[in-house]
């Protein structure tokens, strides 16, 4: 089983909203997943994004992969260089 940390959108129409999560990769974008670990607006200016770094780091030691934009915002908090 391939794990994917990736983001799942919440929110209204044309606002979105979205929670960083863990999940297999084969289940869809909103559908199930194992952990929730962090939270994503880029609605705000700056963009908000609140992310449990020892959730992250257990599941990137485990072999979770994340997608390009989840990517991205560990670096922003430092949680991969």
């Amino acid at each position: 089983m391939a794990v994917k940390i990736r983001l799942r959108r919440m929110g209204a129409k044309k606002s979105p909203f979205y929670r960083i999560i863990v999940a297999d990769e084969r289940s869809p974008r909103d559908g199930r997943f194992i952990e929730e670990i962090g939270t994503y607006d880029p609605n705000k200016e700056p963009s908000d994004y609140k992310i449990d770094e020892e959730a992250a780091k257990k599941w990137l030691n485990n072999g979770a992969q994340p997608t390009e934009i989840v990517g991205k915002l560990f670096k922003k908090a430092g949680i991969v260089k």
